[in-house]
């Protein structure tokens, strides 16, 4: 399986993603540096987590401009799987790939702690092996987590059964304690309408290795290495 990590100025989950990919695949992704132009014919395109350009303006904003994105979104709409977690969901929204918006969080705070995920549905390349009502406990850190859609692109959302994860207490309630960046109807991850695109906030690659003392996000990356290898 051939994976393209998209790197930008301020990104910094990149090596996590590949560690959590290489663990997966056994085969190392490559990093493509924003300025290139031609990432080849990946299987899998990540854009990771971290502050591209800082964040200014608006998280993922800039990035989403960025020469690499044209690129990015040209092989999305040939079908290349493509996941986004924290910055990189804020750029799969800001370059409408995905729908809905990204607001500050509820508290207006960053947080950054590990929350509880609800698996909504297992029918995705991404989420085979992980079954719908699975919890997996994965780390977030974010100040603009807060997911937010009009009653229309929710009502799309749950009919096509493309809400991919919601946050979530232990027991899998999702109540509102649990749900502490405010995101409307609990979400904390979507798939776009092919089901070839995820985008979500946590960052499952932070709970894939032995030192981690969590490996709840592996099977994760074990069913996108299955359906793509």
């Amino acid at each position: 399986m051939k994976t393209a990590i998209i790197v930008f100025p301020g990104t910094n989950r990149e090596k996590d993603m590949a560690m959590a990919l290489e663990k997966a695949s056994g085969s190392a992704p490559s990093l493509i540096w924003h300025k290139e132009t031609d990432i080849g014919s990946p299987d899998l395109i990540v854009l990771p987590g971290g502050f591209s350009y800082g964040d200014y303006l608006r998280c993922g904003a800039m990035a989403a401009h960025s020469p690499i994105m044209k690129e990015v979104i040209r092989h999305a709409e040939r079908g290349t799987r493509i996941l986004g977690v924290c910055n990189g969901f804020q750029m799969l929204i800001e370059t409408h790939l995905l729908p809905g918006a990204l607001l500050r969080n509820k508290t207006l705070k960053f947080i950054c702690k590990h929350m509880h995920l609800r698996t909504e549905t297992s029918d995705s390349e991404f989420t085979s092996k992980l079954g719908k009502g699975t919890v997996i406990n994965v780390p977030v850190a974010h100040g603009d987590g807060n997911y937010f859609a009009n009653d229309e692109i929710l009502k799309e959302l749950e009919a096509e059964d493309r809400v991919a994860f919601r946050y979530c207490n232990e027991n899998g309630e999702p109540t509102a304690e649990a749900n502490a960046n405010g995101s409307v109807d609990h979400i904390a991850g979507i798939l776009n309408k092919r089901r070839t695109i995820l985008g979500m906030m946590p960052h499952p690659e932070n709970a894939t290795q032995d030192w981690q003392n969590n490996k709840t996000g592996m099977p994760l990356f074990e069913s996108i290495v299955e359906a793509l290898n």
